[in-house]
């Protein structure tokens, strides 16, 4: 890879979800400790930077993302110093450590919040969120309304949870507290940020009436137009952020969850003085076609090269389902989930998923760009659809009446070792915060480091090959045209084709040099079905 491209731009990110990656003190939930004790696995795997999930004090109302200090650790995770030592150890690893910024919204429980509900209507603790007398039509994302009424007769706004209060943007205040919170955490050496929700921060002004349809699934893209997305001031933000991040050294960054269904609503974020990268989340929700897939990638790739930006590719994080599991089910239910899909109430082939997954993680750090994976996902997890209904913690299982399953089941803690649970995640047999399905046993990280063909060791050398080759990471891609519409097939300069093949029938595979890695077996000279295979091919 090059050193002259800033490193975000091929970089190959594992998302951590602490309270679910190791635990270190053996009350159930991760920590970074344990975190920095399994250092050694992702350095193994081969990622070039770890992004986490907020680890900040938090009543976790919403996992975490409801934050009541955005410049401490919460306690049961650690402290500041066991963060700086994370950092330090990831560095001796090159590895750099990128952390989540909750901008839209904090906790209830954040002392500028207790404050406004103390203060009176009109009040300028007040003005620091989003209260009014008449609450507008608006939803939450999370089902139900998004607005909640307080004791002298107001309501505040919460597109979330009722436990995640808006900030009111439009307040010099909240500016001045987001910018402080990047300097501190830029200070301890972060090489960036994640933006949640990164296009909501700002409302319309008046709060108009939402005109427009909700969308069908939780995790798709609203239509345009809704009167809390996009909305203009959010570029001029974003260059300010962008200009204090330059003032650091080592090329910072910041990657943004937005859920766009349009390139366009996209276009403006990517001008190489806002944003740095800017998640194209539009694979996740797609049945399995390779139609489907080239649609997302070719309009993706063409709009980085249009706007000079950086798009990188996404097939799982902890708000949707795993892909073993979204793979395996009936795909004309994943664009559009009935509520049988919702509840976890659908036959799952797991075999058919786990083969699936493997060849979409090729496609996934073969396309040009950065790429981001999950935790859990090198461990080829499925979902764990079976958590009884009083250990579900999400809080869109209870907002929604309990007809969507939530997001519990791609947040399970990881399998490390052993035959039963909690398979060495905690050093004693405690009951980890959510349940672990029996059966996991094949699926530790030791089971596989022993197993050549694991998901785990596919993962190892397609990111080896991926360092290892001048093809790969940034750069460019070239369609190859197949006779059969299932295959999906491109070729990177110099010397690398990769062939998909999502059909029932095998295909044969094109010339080649040399077999660099098969997601799975190959018979003879063709590729099986569910199958990706990345080829020499030099002249």
């Amino acid at each position: 890879m090059s050193d002259e491209r800033p490193w975000w731009r091929e970089a190959v990110v594992y998302q951590v979800y602490p309270r679910s990656f190791a635990d270190a003190d053996g009350d159930g939930q991760g920590d970074l400790p344990g975190l920095r004790s399994r250092l050694d696995h992702l350095a193994g795997l081969g990622v070039d930077a770890i992004w986490l999930s907020p680890f900040y004090p938090s009543p976790m109302a919403d996992g975490g993302y409801d934050v009541a200090d955005h410049q401490a650790i919460d306690p049961r995770y650690g402290t500041l110093d066991d963060f700086d030592a994370l950092v330090a150890e990831a560095a001796d690893r090159r590895i750099r450590v990128i952390v989540d910024l909750v901008p839209n919204h904090c906790s209830a429980e954040h002392p500028w919040f207790r404050q406004a509900l103390a203060a009176p209507p009109g009040s300028p603790e007040r003005e620091r969120f989003i209260f009014r007398d008449e609450p507008n039509n608006w939803v939450s994302k999370f089902g139900g309304p998004a607005w909640t009424q307080v004791g002298d007769g107001q309501w505040y706004l919460h597109l979330f949870d009722a436990a995640q209060p808006d900030w009111n943007w439009r307040h010099p205040d909240v500016v001045a507290l987001f910018e402080r919170v990047l300097r501190f955490w830029l200070d301890r050496g972060v090489a960036g940020f994640r933006i949640d929700v990164a296009n909501l921060l700002f409302k319309q002004a008046g709060l108009p009436d939402v005109t427009t349809a909700a969308p069908d699934s939780p995790w798709a893209p609203a239509e345009s137009g809704l009167p809390y997305e996009n909305q203009p001031e959010l570029l001029e933000l974003y260059r300010s952020w962008r200009k204090i991040l330059d003032s650091y050294p080592g090329d910072r960054m910041t990657v943004a969850e937005m859920w766009f269904g349009e390139s366009a609503q996209a276009g403006p974020y990517l001008t190489g003085d806002g944003l740095s990268q800017l998640f194209d989340f539009r694979l996740l929700p797609r049945p399995w076609s390779a139609a489907e897939f080239r649609d997302v990638v070719a309009d993706s790739h063409a709009l980085a090269a249009r706007t000079g930006g950086s798009v990188p590719w996404v097939l799982g994080n902890h708000d949707v389902p795993r892909m073993v599991t979204r793979y395996g089910i009936d795909q004309d239910l994943v664009r559009r989930p009935t509520a049988d899909v919702l509840l976890g109430r659908v036959a799952v082939d797991a075999e058919l998923g786990a083969r699936r997954a493997r060849a979409a993680t090729l496609l996934l750090l073969a396309l040009p760009g950065a790429a981001y994976l999950y935790q859990g996902d090198e461990l080829g997890l499925p979902e764990h659809l079976d958590i009884p209904d009083g250990e579900r913690q999400d809080p869109m299982f209870e907002r929604t009446g309990r007809a969507f399953i939530g997001r519990d089941g791609c947040r399970i803690p990881l399998p490390w070792s052993g035959e039963t649970a909690p398979y060495g995640f905690s050093p004693s047999p405690v009951r980890t915060w959510l349940p672990q399905p029996d059966g996991w046993a094949r699926l530790t990280a030791a089971a596989q480091h022993a197993d050549p063909d694991s998901a785990l060791n596919l993962h190892r050398r397609a990111l080896a090959e991926r360092r290892r080759h001048p093809a790969l990471g940034a750069g460019d891609l070239t369609w190859l045209e197949h006779d059969d519409p299932d295959v999906l097939a491109f070729r990177r300069d110099p010397g690398f084709t990769l062939v998909m093949n999502f059909g029932p029938r095998p295909v044969p595979l094109p010339a080649h040099q040399a077999i660099l890695l098969a997601s799975g077996p190959l018979d003879g000279g063709t590729l099986p079905p569910d199958t990706t295979v990345w080829l020499e091919t030099r002249p």
